[in-house]
């Protein structure tokens, strides 16, 4: 029986391969959907590769399940602690839907945002989201912090600089109101 072992593992590896490779075709090509089922199989042939869980979780935050990406990226932090996609991922996933997220989603999606940025500076994204964490909290100046760091990381997110130029106009309205109240 031992002589079937390699062979054994070397067709697992092969099927494991196979199932990683169509998974990943497909949540690059949008089918995030499709590739749920592809990605489930080949993280449970090895729930130890990295990229094959944090592709399935990529693609259970793809399509809004995302209580389904947490357990597997939190074990991914314990394997893989300094890389950064995974931290960002998280972030993701703990914050869900941003209009229905609690307190509690977002403290916990600042945090693994944060120490995705503490990994990797410049990851991408993760300022952004940040700040649009804290613009949703009304935490204004806060949020023009993390788009100003977005900016620097991508000058041409023009998405970021949209929201940094709404945010100060919001600011000196608000500065202009008070001055005229007195």
């Amino acid at each position: 029986m031992n002589a079937n072992k390699p062979e054994n593992d070397t067709a697992l590896q092969a099927r494991f391969e196979a199932l990683f490779r169509r998974g990943t075709e497909m949540l690059h090509a949008g089918q995030a959907d499709k590739a749920i089922s592809v990605l489930k199989k080949a993280h449970a042939l090895n729930p130890e590769h990295i990229d094959a869980a944090l592709n399935l979780s990529a693609a259970y935050i793809l399509t809004r399940q995302f209580r389904l990406a947490v357990p597997i990226l939190e074990k991914l932090t314990e394997i893989a602690p300094d890389n950064a996609m995974i931290w960002t991922n998280l972030g993701a996933a703990y914050l869900g839907n941003p209009i229905l997220a609690s307190d509690e989603d977002q403290q916990r999606a600042i945090a693994a945002f944060e120490q995705a940025l503490a990994i990797d500076p410049i990851a991408p994204n993760v300022a952004y989201n940040l700040g649009l964490i804290y613009r949703d909290r009304q935490e204004y100046e806060t949020a023009k912090k993390w788009f100003r760091r977005a900016i620097q990381a991508n000058p041409r997110d023009r998405d970021a600089h949209a929201l940094l130029q709404k945010l100060e106009n919001k600011t000196d309205q608000n500065t202009l109101d008070k001055s005229e109240e007195n």
